[in-house]
């Protein structure tokens, strides 16, 4: 039996990781920071232990996975390179793994996480499919037959894999950090999909999508009429989405998802795509898509008197666009209160504008200071710059969430990639 190591354990594709080989029966542990992180709960209720950072923790006979938010300077690394113990990066160790299933990579800018969970979710509804979710979510199934799972783009860390499907959701700039402009990203997408072995998913919606250039078959998704697979009669009702599929010009099916908004149709395209070309069972599939129940931190509600909190991961334009399309669909009768935490000050400022406009469509809009990051800790604006181009913007801090408390009968979105969590707690307190 195997003891795995994780370096930065608490991360969430290092968490998610750390769950598939745990309950594949092997030993796992792992270090990280003190500070309290939404993935640890669930680790520590399996009892895997997570220690401080400290050298020595690296001992002989152990596998080391270390996580890509790590340099190479980090006490443990440099303790396990000398120790020459089996060692590995993250992406590394995952594109390995993956080699003994037949492999869905999912990628894309926006919409990886959701589409992962609801591909995982499906697909075992008729065959055992171990997962990866970005949200810090995993299983291992020792009878396996697939393997689902998040592919990020930063940092190109992706071209590790070579599934033998990728869904790509869309291409988008971000990541401004690493990422040089929207040709550099789609460049990294190209190459990617090269190592794909037999088909690509791709949202035909998006036209940049078209430029790849591969020798597998691409199977477009989409809402247009020039998609191979498509959806028609999109009809939402208070429980939740129903359309018709299309393959081909043909009529495949009609199916609903408890979800709302254009984007989670998309994503349930591309996993019926993906069903469909495996040849699994589609009333299985069919059933299993109508009782998903989401993904940590994407749209994850609860209700409060009666306001509903909704606590969501969106942290580029178009995902907080999609976020409060969401809201407003499945609550047409409610105003919508965005709480906003910018994630980085290169992405902040990359953004600045297109922020504004995506905040626009809520109702009313709250911002909370700009998150740094690990490799960034400072910028070269503030929250002010922010506020000043939405009207009626307010900035609020977790000792001063009263205001909210006014916007009876509303949705209070908290939209954020940092650590907006502590403001809804701070506001759930206040009530």
């Amino acid at each position: 039996m195997t003891l795995y190591h994780f370096i930065g354990i608490k991360g969430s594709g290092m968490s998610a990781l750390a769950h598939i080989l745990f309950d594949m029966d092997n030993d796992v542990q792992g270090s990280d920071i003190a500070k309290h992180f939404f993935t640890e709960d669930a680790l520590r209720d399996k009892g895997i232990n997570i220690l401080p950072f400290d050298a020595a923790n690296i001992k002989e006979g152990m596998t080391v996975i270390a996580g890509n938010a790590f340099g190479d300077e980090h006490p443990e690394i440099v303790r396990a390179k000398e120790a020459g113990v089996e060692y590995y990066r993250y992406h590394d160790f995952l594109g390995e793994f993956m080699s003994q299933y037949t492999s869905i990579a999912v990628t894309g800018a926006h919409g990886k996480t959701s589409t992962t969970g609801l591909l995982s979710h499906v697909m075992n509804g008729d065959k055992k499919t171990s997962y990866l979710i970005g949200d810090g979510t995993g299983m291992g199934q020792l009878e396996s037959e697939y393997f689902a799972f998040e592919a990020c783009e930063y940092r190109r860390h992706f071209l590790s894999y070579t599934p033998d499907y990728a869904i790509i959701t869309n291409i988008d700039f971000d990541h401004p950090d690493y990422f040089k402009s929207l040709d550099d990203v789609f460049d990294a997408f190209q190459e990617m999909a090269v190592k794909v072995k037999k088909a690509i998913i791709a949202c035909g919606d998006d036209r940049i999508l078209h430029d790849l250039k591969v020798d597998i078959p691409v199977y477009y998704y989409g809402l247009n009429a020039d998609n191979r697979v498509r959806a028609e009669h999109i009809r939402h009702s208070a429980d939740g989405t129903s359309f018709d599929v299309l393959i081909d010009n043909e009529f495949y099916g009609t199916f609903r998802t408890p979800m709302f908004g254009d984007h989670q149709v998309l994503n349930a395209l591309a996993v019926i795509t993906i069903c469909h070309l495996e040849k699994l069972d589609m009333d299985n599939i069919r059933e299993a898509l109508e009782l998903f129940g989401g993904v940590k931190r994407r749209f994850s509600e609860k209700k409060a008197g009666d306001q509903i909190l909704i606590d969501d991961y969106a942290h580029h334009p178009a995902e907080i666009k999609a976020t409060i399309e969401s809201a407003n669909k499945k609550y047409p009768d409610k105003k919508v209160v965005a709480i906003f935490q910018p994630h980085t000050f290169s992405r902040t400022e990359k953004f600045l504008q297109a922020f504004a406009d995506s905040l626009k469509e809520a109702d009313q809009v709250y911002l909370c200071e700009i998150f740094g990051s690990a490799r960034e800790k400072s910028g070269n604006l503030t929250i002010q710059d922010l506020a000043e181009l939405i009207p009626n913007a307010a900035v609020i801090s977790e000792d001063n969430m009263q205001e909210l408390k006014a916007h009876q009968n509303a949705v209070l979105l908290f939209m954020g990639a940092g650590d907006i969590q502590k403001f809804q707690q701070a506001y759930e307190n206040l009530l």
